[in-house]
């Protein structure tokens, strides 16, 4: 496995592999958020065949650095690759002057928030939705 920073082209292809973000928006919309801002796009490779991503950019301004969207391929799973992406994303945060991550998830992705939780997130708000398994949570990671 190997991981690097990559382009929003590679990273879209795994999003497309992604059960948890079918449908994808327009690219556009993905494209529009992040214009004009610090960010990173991290892509985990098995083989040469990409397996996992993170997109994360400099959404609030405030020395935080917003880890949107990622995932690893289901076939993927359970290999290490969201710890390795993960830490690559935080020396990066650090070495370009953010002092914690955070980002939001839906309470139905269980997984997640367990990986989260185990990797020193902690939860900040929760945001009531319809349903309760929609309801979203935010998580943030002190780096310092």
């Amino acid at each position: 496995m190997k991981i690097t920073e990559g382009s929003f082209s590679e990273a879209l292809e795994v999003l497309r592999g992604l059960p948890e973000f079918d449908p994808l928006l327009p690219t556009d919309h993905y494209l529009d958020r992040m214009t004009g801002r610090k960010k990173l796009i991290v892509v985990a490779r098995v083989n040469d065949e990409p397996a996992g991503c993170k997109i994360a950019y400099d959404r609030f301004e405030d020395g935080t650095l917003y880890s949107w969207l990622g995932g690893v391929i289901p076939q993927y799973r359970k290999i290490g690759l969201a710890r390795k992406m993960a830490d690559f994303q935080e020396a990066w945060a650090l070495d370009n002057g953010f002092s914690a991550i955070r980002f939001k998830t839906l309470n139905r992705h269980k997984a997640m928030l367990t990986f989260a939780i185990n990797n020193g997130f902690q939860l900040f708000n929760v945001k009531p939705k319809d349903e309760i398994e929609n309801y979203r949570i935010e998580l943030i990671k002190d780096l310092k």
